[in-house]
């Protein structure tokens, strides 16, 4: 836990502060990106010059400004900072934030909590904040990179207010690299620097939306260049300056499950080039093959099915060598599963028949077995009547017993309607040519 009054510290006994730190904004104004929620009449603008704090969540991926909106906060309601990390905290640093948050409250201070990643602590630590954010001892700020909906507890998120941070944009990005390069050619005893145009918009692009990841590259940048002797940075020293990185990707995160539902609906809309290019995204930010292995499968069966029931057996087989020849090479039986699920026919005729079922089975609870179909492997079984009246599919015409019910009694319904795509097409007529049968049975 921490606790400060004095956010904007520029150096403490003459220690470097790194870039990120000295760019911090000191007002809203000075915040790159976020108009959304902090042009004028904007709702966090509105909040902040209410002089009101209220409790709220931001939720955003990593660089947008969270901590930063939060720490602002104090300058602008005058209250004391505490700051607790999830990720290294716990019960005691809570309770030691509600020990300070009473000591500021009896001077007649305000307090301000913030919990970063306030999705890594559990339901028992959440449920701790709830009563001091009821009474007032403090406004409580979560800060996450998960979608609060499903990882804050119902009743903390139900008094806070959610706040959605974006990804920065290209031009907010590549402002933050003018304010970056103009801070550091300021710098006492150093020589000026700049960057080509096209070194700037790659290093812009290269951030992917996070403005810490750009200041910190800047940074690195900019000091080796220094160090070479260089006064322009173009876009080969770029390349020599920062190591080869993926692009950001959020392995737990909403941008996981975004691209992942992109690769989905990719195939099911029959689309080979998109789905190969989300599937070679996820790969190149850092997914697990196995992953999408799975989810490759769960495709085959939920969205094709048995319109094209090779499907499934091919992605399996498809999983199956990925885990003989690992990466890269068992990569590509996983794109071939790709580029044939996405030009597969598709059905989704069992999926929804399956869930109709399910839904059916639990409304009709436990009924009875009817007696003709039961089993009957004891003489007294058979005594009571246990599979009495059975009628063998095999020996009936066509191999199938028409007008025979399998449905306990009063009980009957229609879940699996096929297409007329692939496979489904020729099940469809089947079925249509057994109904018939049926019909013809019940008119004699």
């Amino acid at each position: 836990m921490s606790t400060s009054d004095d956010l904007f510290r520029g150096e403490t006994g003459g220690a470097y502060v790194p870039l990120a730190e000295r760019m911090r904004p000191a007002t809203l104004d000075d915040v790159v990106g976020q108009k959304h929620l902090l042009g004028p009449g904007k709702p966090l603008r509105v909040a902040f010059e209410s002089g009101r704090p209220h409790s709220m969540i931001f939720w955003g991926p990593p660089g947008v400004g969270k901590t930063t909106l939060a720490r602002l906060m104090v300058a602008g309601f005058d209250a004391q900072f505490i700051a607790i990390s999830a990720v290294l905290g716990g019960v005691k640093d809570i309770r030691d934030a509600v020990v300070a948050a009473q000591a500021a409250q009896g001077r007649g201070r305000r307090t301000i909590l913030f919990v970063d990643e306030v999705h890594r602590f559990n339901k028992a630590q959440q449920d701790a904040f709830l009563p001091y954010v009821e009474s007032g001892l403090f406004t409580f700020i979560g800060a996450t990179t998960e979608n609060p909906s499903f990882e804050v507890n119902s009743a903390l998120l139900s008094r806070a207010r959610v706040y959605v941070l974006h990804a920065l944009t290209f031009e907010e990005l590549a402002e933050l690299v003018d304010r970056a390069v103009e801070i550091i050619s300021a710098e006492p005893g150093q020589p000026a620097l700049s960057f080509e145009p096209d070194a700037r918009e790659q290093l812009a692009r290269w951030a992917d939306g996070d403005a810490r990841r750009l200041i910190n590259a800047v940074e690195i940048v900019s000091e080796s260049a220094r160090n070479a002797g260089l006064e322009k940075v173009d876009p080969a020293w770029l390349e020599t300056a920062l190591s080869q990185s993926l692009r950001r990707f959020d392995k737990g995160g909403d941008a996981f499950y975004d691209q992942i539902s992109a690769l989905h609906k990719a195939v099911r809309g029959s689309d080979p080039d998109a789905s190969l290019y989300w599937f070679c995204r996820m790969l190149d930010g850092g997914a697990d093959p196995r992953y999408l292995s799975r989810r490759l499968v769960r495709m085959a069966v939920e969205d094709i099915g048995l319109a094209d029931p090779r499907a499934t057996q091919l992605t399996l087989n498809a999983a199956d060598i990925y885990e003989r020849l690992g990466s890269p090479e068992g990569e590509l039986a996983l794109a071939q599963a790709v580029v044939y699920l996405a030009c597969a026919a598709k059905s989704n005729a069992v999926y929804n028949a399956y869930k109709s079922a399910r839904r059916y089975a639990e409304q009709h609870g436990s009924a009875p077995v009817p007696m003709h179909l039961r089993n009957a492997p004891t003489r007294l079984m058979k005594e009571l009547g246990h599979g009495q009246r059975y009628r063998y599919a095999h020996d009936e015409p066509h191999g199938y017993a028409a007008g025979e019910r399998y449905f306990p009694d009063g009980l009957g319904s229609t879940f699996y309607s096929p297409t007329d795509r692939g496979l489904e097409g020729k099940i469809r007529q089947k079925l249509d040519f057994l109904r018939e049968l049926d019909a013809a049975h019940k008119s004699r």
